[in-house]
């Protein structure tokens, strides 16, 4: 049986989400519990509201 020939990928999401949570480990580590909600609360996701 031949395999498929892979596809180079242009972004590679699986690469980016574990280098996002590393970063945000290295972050994070050795906050308390208030430190962290603070860290959370600066940097959470805006909603995007689309005007219909």
């Amino acid at each position: 049986m031949k395999t498929k020939d892979k596809k180079s990928k242009d972004f590679d999401t699986v690469k980016t989400f574990r280098e996002i949570k590393d970063n945000i480990s290295t972050d994070i580590n050795g906050m308390t519990y208030e430190q962290l909600s603070a860290y959370l609360n600066r940097n959470k996701l805006k909603a995007i509201v689309l005007n219909s």
